[in-house]
Formats: structure tokens, C-alpha cells, sequence
């Protein structure tokens, strides 16, 4: 049986709440599961994150793999450290997982200015208008 870690969806429409369990890769997203491992909040400003950390590394040791969006919560809270710290043998007493997740800036595209709106209009009317050539008639050859 492969186990994976992975997101439950519950809540109410548009109002997402998760919960990250360990569930038999086969089943469906919010189908049948082994554990509950921790909560995700994304909605909340900043997005919570609770794990029962002993309970994540005891279902890693096991071999369960985590899916993409769940390692990426892994890696944002500082669980990735604590394991790869954990499995060299290291202390990790002093290793705090964070509670919340930093929103991401957005990219913002620059703003075009007056002038270059102005010029790239006058383009467009051009190619709307047929060409003078296209307006006069060849003259016909006998």
C-alpha cells in the first residue's frame, strides 16, 4: 500500500479549510484515510499551518511521500529542514516550525505611460484604413 500525505478538503463553498492526512494513494481526495495529521487555513490572512510533527515523521520513516502542495507547505513552515536534520541524526530541539504562511508578493507589470498609449493608437487606425495605392485603380493596358 503506497501512502501519501496529502490534502482533505472540507469547509464550506469558498470558504477551504484542510485538513493533511495520510491516506492510501488510490483513494479519493476526500475519501477514505489513515490519520489526521494537522490543518491548513488558507483563507486566514496570514494562511495557518498546525501538524502534529511527531506524526508526520513517523508516517515519512514509513516510507508515505508527500504530494507536491503539501511538500511545498513542508518546505514554507521549515518541516523539510527538521526531517532531512532528523535523518543525518542531528539535534533538531532547537528547530522551530513556523505557524503561519508569508503571502507571496505579487509581480506587478509596468504601467505603460501616455505617450507610448498614443503612439501604438494611431498604428492601429493606419492598418484599419485601406492603403492609397488600394484606393486608386490600375490602369487597364490594352
Amino acid at each position: 500500500m503506497a501512502v501519501r500525505i496529502r490534502l482533505r478538503r472540507t469547509g464550506k463553498k469558498k470558504q477551504a479549510y484542510f485538513r493533511l492526512v495520510a491516506a492510501d494513494s488510490r483513494s479519493p481526495r476526500d475519501g477514505r484515510f489513515l490519520e489526521v495529521l494537522g490543518d491548513y487555513r488558507p483563507i486566514e490572512t496570514p494562511a495557518k499551518v498546525e501538524l502534529k510533527e511527531e506524526r508526520v515523521f513517523y508516517w515519512l520513516n514509513q516510507g508515505a511521500v508527500p504530494s507536491q502542495t503539501v511538500s511545498s507547505l513542508f518546505k514554507q513552515i521549515g518541516l523539510t529542514k527538521k526531517w532531512e536534520l532528523a535523518k543525518k541524526g542531528e539535534d533538531v530541539s532547537g528547530v522551530q516550525l513556523a505557524k503561519e504562511i508569508k503571502e507571496k508578493k505579487k509581480k506587478k507589470r509596468p504601467k505603460k505611460k501616455a505617450k507610448e498609449v498614443e503612439k501604438e493608437q494611431p498604428k492601429e487606425k493606419e492598418a484599419e484604413k485601406p492603403s492609397e495605392e488600394a484606393k486608386t485603380k490600375p490602369e487597364e493596358t490594352k
